[in-house]
């Protein structure tokens, strides 16, 4: 029994750290398709966003953690808002890591995707993908958030477990498509939003207020780390 489970063990770690073959270029174009189809058009965007929200409050979550501070929980809404509460110093680097980290997770995240699928790490990436959202539910502290992050970790562990090599591999690609094409419209909508007068409390407020910089520049943060992200993972993808 005990040799039955550690080859079992010694199969799955060979399958989860192994390579997998690329798709074919057409399977890339066909997920690149189908992630600007959930992007672009305003109905689908307003569907769609909530998994970017997943990923911007994740993002905010992880690195309180990893400066030290005590995260509380996390809330998803149903217009695609979030609210992640930490515990430490109301300023300092850890705060102002904190509050960048939200607009930048979901492009870095889709860079980070990219370069696993450029080096043909297709099962990685999903398994790591799931164990994330896995993690961040234990930590949602609202019953809108617990369901979206229950139908999204369990669409990535359906896919991980029981799909076959070429539904994972166009699964993935059109994730990271999403990350890195959904990464870029968050920021310009916020944007949008504040010169309208609305959005007072944005993160990049929330930063401007924490080291004096102006807002504008915090923008154009978010716009260039989305912006390369989806450049630099594009040419990963397509092995340009």
């Amino acid at each position: 029994m005990d040799s039955t489970a550690t080859a079992s063990l010694a199969s799955l770690w060979d399958e989860v750290s192994g390579t997998q073959p690329d798709p074919d270029l057409w399977v890339v174009l066909a997920t690149l398709a189908v992630a600007l189809a959930v992007v672009i058009p305003h109905g689908l965007w307003r569907i769609s966003r909530n998994a970017i929200t997943i990923a911007h409050e994740g993002g905010h979550g992880l690195v309180a953690l990893l400066t030290g501070r005590t995260l509380t929980g996390i809330r998803l809404h149903s217009d695609t808002s979030g609210l992640t509460v930490s515990r430490g110093k109301p300023h300092g680097i850890g705060m102002i890591l904190t509050a960048a980290a939200g607009y930048t997770a979901p492009p870095l995240l889709g860079l980070g995707g990219a370069a696993l699928l450029g080096a043909g790490r297709i099962t990685l990436l999903l398994w790591l993908a799931t164990a994330l959202l896995l993690i961040m539910l234990v930590m949602i502290r609202n019953a809108y958030g617990a369901l979206t992050m229950i139908v999204t970790g369990g669409l990535f562990v359906l896919v991980s477990w029981l799909a076959g090599p070429q539904v994972q591999a166009a699964f993935a690609y059109v994730v990271v498509w999403f990350l890195l094409l959904g990464g870029v419209r968050p920021a310009f909508e916020l944007q949008a939003k504040r010169a309208r007068g609305g959005a007072g409390d944005s993160d990049a407020d929330q930063l401007s207020r924490l080291t004096h910089v102006p807002a504008g520049l915090w923008f154009f943060l978010f716009h260039a780390v989305s912006l390369c992200s989806l450049i630099g993972g594009g040419r990963w993808l397509l092995d340009m």
